[in-house]
């Protein structure tokens, strides 16, 4: 199979993003993961230019460590926010990146989302279903096309269909 038939990220990424900003408070970026049904959120900046700087991540994960925690410990001198809590520097892939390449960091990491970015900019989420999903599509069609090329299909047999009657 040649590398340049293989899915890309950018083709079954999720273009729809649910970010929060670095500014929201542990309680709001609870209600925030809650209200979208996700598990976790890339933090960005926006900028002048429109482009949304991708600086960190953020999962139900965090939140439930520094939620337990602070009922736990009592609250933390600092007041909570996404900046102090989220996790820098998150693993990204550009969105040229292949199937075979997103499924090893996936098993090989126990990511379940990865951020895909141009430069900065955030263009979209990859999970581990998305992968599972594109990976299923990408192994039946290749499946069907290798089908075809052992068993070209009888094209004699295809043309005299119309003339066969069945009796009754």
């Amino acid at each position: 199979m040649s590398p340049k038939n293989l899915p890309q990220a950018h083709e079954f990424m999720n273009r729809r993003v649910y970010a929060v900003e670095p500014h929201f408070s542990l309680v709001e970026v609870i209600n925030f993961l809650k209200k979208h049904r996700i598990s976790s959120a890339p933090v960005v900046v926006k900028q002048e230019s429109g482009i949304s700087s991708l600086v960190g991540f953020i999962s139900e994960a965090d939140c439930l460590e520094h939620l337990a925690n602070e009922m736990f410990y009592g609250r933390p001198a600092m007041p909570q926010n996404v900046q102090t809590m989220m996790k820098r520097h998150p693993v990204c892939v550009p969105p040229e990146t292949d199937i075979f390449s997103l499924a090893s960091i996936f098993i090989n990491h126990g990511y379940r989302h990865l951020p895909v970015v141009n430069e900065e900019d955030l263009l979209g989420i990859v999970s581990r279903r998305d992968i599972l999903e594109a990976l299923d599509h990408f192994y039946r069609a290749s499946q069907e096309e290798k089908s075809l090329e052992r068993f070209p299909p009888d094209l004699h047999q295809i043309a005299n269909l119309r003339f066969v009657a069945k009796s009754l």
